[in-house]
């Protein structure tokens, strides 16, 4: 997961899922609750699809 998916991939991270922002990674205050709910859900799908996908060079989710 990263916020900055730019160097993630010059560092040469092979699954690579972006996330929300900076002082917010996977989260955002400013949603209500069910709105902040479904985007972790989201976040931590995308993440377990990044983790069973078979990956050659460095792949953005």
């Amino acid at each position: 997961m990263a916020t900055i998916t730019t160097i993630s991939q010059s560092v040469g991270a092979n699954r690579i899922v972006p996330t929300v922002a900076i002082p917010y990674p996977v989260g955002n205050p400013g949603l209500e609750a069910e709105k902040e709910d479904r985007l972790r859900t989201d976040l931590v799908d995308r993440v377990m699809k990044a983790l069973t996908t078979k990956v050659e060079e460095p792949t953005l989710f």
